[in-house]
């Protein structure tokens, strides 16, 4: 294996210059796309290494579950101080696994509570309002995806504010994104460099999604005015884990950028400028990434095969 099992917990550092240009020079919902694309990657790789490096940390210690010959002095010295590195494997990759599964119970929780709270509601084709003064929207995924609003969004905004919410919620439920959002929240638990795309992410789907609410409306200045008004009666994380129309985070450039031309629907930024050559170095650190981690796995089980008896 040598020094490429290291290799994918580095490279992560590659994506951090696009995750902070993406959101500038490409369309949102290529952004969205490309990030997730490259956080998923990314993190797969980086919980192979880990687990390679887990076997190899784990095969030395009396008791465990692995065959006698996994212990092999040329299965150790595939990597560098196997002790060290193999202890440090364990801890990383029990914490990774107890941050994932804390991420997913926090995701299903939510859902849960909210379905909890429709339950009073009956079903039907048009969203789901909900007698609370506190205001607040989301897109609701699932089988029954809806969209919920309560008493209090409805009294804050105007019709044609409200039908700006209503494309922007839709435009998350028909893009799925909290399967973007999910995806990022969890390759972010397993190597913390990724953590810059998942809020780029987050960002570039509520911006995706105020471009389909502009579109749908005809009218960017009037969804600019429906985005800061939610803003300003929301209270903080209302349906925290969930797509929300006035979701926490830089809410002012998401004004910004409603009231600025329609961005270019472009899906590579042009190779002569920042973005692109940011995109072109986290394309090739996720290549990267991926090749090492194929080739650290194919070199253990080489020398797992050649260190068990027939």
């Amino acid at each position: 294996m040598g020094v490429f099992v290291f290799l994918p917990l580095v490279l992560p550092l590659t994506a951090l210059p696009i995750a902070r240009l993406a959101e500038q020079h490409l369309h949102p919902r290529v952004a969205a796309r490309l990030l997730t694309a490259i956080a998923v990657v990314m993190a797969l790789s980086c919980a192979v290494s880990l687990a390679l490096l887990f076997v190899v940390g784990t095969a030395h210690i009396p008791g465990n579950p692995l065959p006698d010959t996994w212990s092999d002095p040329e299965v150790r010295d595939a990597v560098p101080l196997p002790e060290a590195v193999g202890g440090s494997a364990i801890l990383a990759l029990t914490a990774v696994l107890f941050a994932c599964g804390r991420t997913l119970r926090h995701h299903l929780r939510v859902r849960r509570a909210a379905r909890r709270a429709l339950a009073q509601l009956p079903d039907g084709p048009g969203p789901a309002v909900l007698p609370d003064d506190t205001p607040y929207a989301y897109a609701l995924p699932g089988r029954r995806a809806r969209i919920v609003l309560s008493t209090g969004m409805v009294a804050g905004l105007t019709e044609p504010e409200q039908a700006v919410l209503l494309a922007h919620e839709q435009a998350h439920l028909t893009h799925r994104h909290h399967r973007h959002l999910l995806a990022t929240q969890l390759a972010a638990c397993v190597n913390p460099f990724l953590w810059p795309l998942r809020q780029a992410v987050a960002y570039s789907t509520e911006r995706w999604a105020d471009e389909e609410a502009a579109r749908a409306v005809g009218d960017r200045r009037l969804t600019a005015r429906a985005v800061a008004r939610a803003a300003l009666l929301s209270p903080p994380a209302a349906a925290a884990g969930l797509a929300a129309f006035a979701a926490p985070g830089p809410v002012p450039r998401r004004v910004a950028a409603l009231l600025g031309p329609v961005p270019d629907v472009r899906p590579w930024p042009p190779a002569r400028t920042p973005a692109g050559l940011a995109a072109l170095i986290a394309a090739a650190g996720t290549a990267a990434s991926a090749l090492s981690s194929l080739n650290a796995t194919f070199a253990l089980l080489i020398l797992l095969k050649l260190a068990t008896p027939l």
